[in-house]
Parts: structure tokens; sequence; C-alpha cells
């Protein structure tokens, strides 16, 4: 049983490191009007094959995942500047089935992984004001770029056992820079994300190990289309490469690649409330990794 559960580890944070870069967020850089709040909640299932080294002999590797997430949303200016602070609390649900030397074996787990704090602005673009102030901007430039940094920082507080092998959180600080841009003509936008993830030392890594990541590198993309007020549908696409485990000093030659390609669908359901459904597919480029699909949705008020 010890060694399949190390086995589903090394599977876990493997994806789960490629998914910091690959968050496939269309409208990340939109402007928000000042003293407004945004609280969202989401919920999203995630199924798919896992593809493991063969020496390793697992075969047959499934998960089974139900994720909640909560974030809120506050933005406010630097000078003339638009800026915004956002938070993301996940909980997360899952089972782990495969064969291990052909014997069948579940792993599950329930529990918060660890929240992420972000803090954005934007360099160019619709200047901090109030909701009227930004529908006056973008009257009067139909045709409009933004340009935007951020840094988010994933905290060490989910849920981790020293003496378990699979954990939901990963006993590290994880530090993730960004540039985004984003080009709005009439009903169309066009977005572009670049990442660059970077990991602390986890210094309790099973029974005392030292274990160190790989930055991973990521692009994402998104073609974004406006219909009537607050309708929208997205078509994304990125792409993630790194995260190599370095445990006690020792590569273990397992950089992860995967490409992901999204859809997304936006809707008011209230006058303050939307929605949002969307469908992920990730499809890994290298002979270990992970294939998977995510169905969700999303709910939104702004108060």
């Amino acid at each position: 049983m010890r060694g399949v559960a190390k086995l589903f580890f090394i599977f876990f944070f493997g994806l789960h490191n490629i998914s910091y870069a690959q968050d496939i967020e269309p409208r990340r850089w939109n402007a928000l009007p000042l003293n407004t709040n945004v609280l969202a909640l989401g919920y999203a299932h995630t199924t798919g094959d896992i593809l493991f080294d063969p020496l390793l002999q697992a075969e047959d590797v499934t998960v089974k995942m139900n994720s909640v997430v909560a974030s809120y949303i506050h933005p406010f200016k630097i000078g003339t500047k638009l800026a915004r602070f956002d938070i993301v609390i996940p909980y997360n649900n899952g089972n782990w089935d495969g064969l291990l030397s052909g014997e069948p074996t579940r792993v599950h787990r329930d529990g918060f992984s660890d929240p992420r704090v972000r803090m954005s602005l934007n360099l160019t673009g619709a200047p901090a004001g109030s909701g009227k102030e930004l529908q006056e901007y973008y009257a009067s430039h139909p045709t409009n770029t933004t340009i935007g940094v951020s840094l988010a920082i994933t905290l060490p507080l989910g849920q981790y056992f020293e003496e378990k092998i699979i954990n939901l959180g990963q006993n590290q600080f994880v530090f993730c820079p960004q540039v985004g841009l984003v080009h709005n003509w009439a009903k169309w936008s066009y977005e572009l994300t670049g990442s660059l993830i970077v990991f602390t030392r986890n210094p309790n890594f099973t029974s005392g190990k030292d274990k160190l990541l790989d930055p991973v590198f990521a692009l994402q993309t998104h073609l974004i289309r406006s219909f009537k007020p607050r309708h929208w549908a997205s078509v994304s696409l990125s792409y993630g490469l790194g995260g190599q485990s370095v445990v006690n000093r020792q590569p273990n030659n397992d950089e992860r690649g995967d490409v992901q390609a999204g859809l997304a669908f936006g809707f008011p359901i209230l006058k303050n409330q939307g929605m949002k459904v969307f469908y992920i597919h990730s499809e890994t480029t290298k002979d270990i990794g992970a294939n998977l699909d995510v169905v969700g949705f999303g709910w939104s008020v702004l108060f």
C-alpha cells in the first residue's frame, strides 16, 4: 500500500504543479470599477487517465476529482493605475484508482488545498474609475490595449500530514509572476498571458526527504466574443513545461508538459450576478503525465 501511495503522490503533484501555470482564465485582465467587490463560488469535476513509467508497474490508473473553489476580488488604485487583490480557496474530494503489479488499489483524499493570493496592476488601458467612468472610457476607446503584471503566492496552508504520502497541500510556497496583454476591438478581445512558476523547498517530503521542483514556464491565450450585454464566449489554449522534481538533490527526470484547450460561456442571471460554464481538456506531451477532462460552472456577485 505504501508503494502505490507513493506512485499516486508523484502523479498528483506533477499534475498540480502544471495546473498553477495553466489556470485557463479568460478575461483575467478585465477592468473592474472602484468601490466594488466580487465574490465567486465555483465547482469543477475532473476525470481522466494517468500515464506512469511502465517500470513502476502502475496500470489503468484513473482519477475522479470534485473541487469547490471560493474566491474574492477587490479592485483599488495605485496612482491613476487600476489594481486588484484576489484570494482563492479550493476544497477537493478525489479518488485515484488503478492496478499496482496487477492488484486493484484506491486512494482517497478530502480536504482543503493550498489557498492563493494575488496582486495585479494594469500598466496601460482604462484608468482606475467608477463604473460610469469605465463605460465612458470604452465608449471613447472602442479599440484599446491593456498590459498588466501580477504576482500570485500560493500559501502552504492546505491539508498536509508529514506521515502520509498523498497530501492535498504542498507544504511549500509557490510564487507566480505573470505578464499579460489584452487587445479589445468591437465585440472581440484577444488575451495572452505568460507565467513563471517558482517553488520553494519542501523539507518534509516522505520520511523527512528534501524535495524541490524546477520552475514551470507557461503561456495561455484566449479569443473572446461579446454578444449582448454581459454575454460572452471564449476559446482558450495553454501550454506548460517544466516542474521536474529533485529529491535529496537527485533529479527524477520527470519534467511535465501539458497542452490545455478550453471553452467557456458567461451570462447574467440577476442585475449584479452572473454565471459561467466551462469545459477544459488537458493532454500530456510526455510519456508520463495525464489526459484529463474538466467540466464545471461558477457563480459570481458584484457588490
